[in-house]
């Protein structure tokens, strides 16, 4: 079953304990990210300890719940130019707002998890397939009717083979 607008936003609020995802393209063609992502390329940064938007409020009142979200990226260097734009504009002031971001670098090792795809995960339980073009644009975001036991050793493995975002950055 394809996820898509109301159902899908509901599916990433109202998850009781943990979202979690795993990102593993270099970058991500989203439409609402083109005027900050041009913005960027311009010069212009944002300060992480005071920069505030819709989704880190958010984050802050799924800590003050006691809930968690988090993600690991695999990724290799040099960085593209979006995990550029990423880690500034998105990871570094979510990481601030509470959400607990990983990076998996295998530049110079085996990537541990070859075969995994995007995915988010919900209360261990729930799994959202996220399919991509090559290029990164999104194709849809599809609910895994299967077990989710796979998911869960991947995101054990990413979990344990990575390094939190700012250690990575040197923060």
């Amino acid at each position: 079953m394809l996820l898509d607008g109301d159902e899908w936003r509901v599916t990433l609020r109202e998850f009781r304990l943990e979202a979690w995802r795993l990102e593993t393209l270099p970058q991500y063609l989203m439409p609402q990210e083109s005027e900050e992502l041009e913005a960027f390329r311009a010069g212009k940064r944002v300060d992480p300890s005071t920069y505030s938007s819709p989704y880190t409020e958010n984050l802050k009142q799924i800590r003050r719940e006691g809930k968690s979200k988090g993600r690991v990226h695999i990724l290799t260097r040099p960085l593209s130019e979006y995990l550029r734009f990423e880690f500034a504009r998105y990871y570094a002031p979510h990481v601030r707002a509470g959400e607990e971001i990983r990076i998996l670098d295998v530049t110079d090792r085996e990537n541990p998890l070859p075969e995994a795809q995007d995915f988010w995960i919900f209360d261990r339980s729930k799994v959202v397939l996220m399919n991509y073009e090559e290029n990164g644009t999104q194709i849809s975001r599809e609910l895994h009717e299967g077990d989710p036991a796979p998911f869960i050793e991947y995101q054990r493995i990413a979990v344990a083979e990575s390094v939190p975002f700012l250690e990575y950055v040197g923060e």
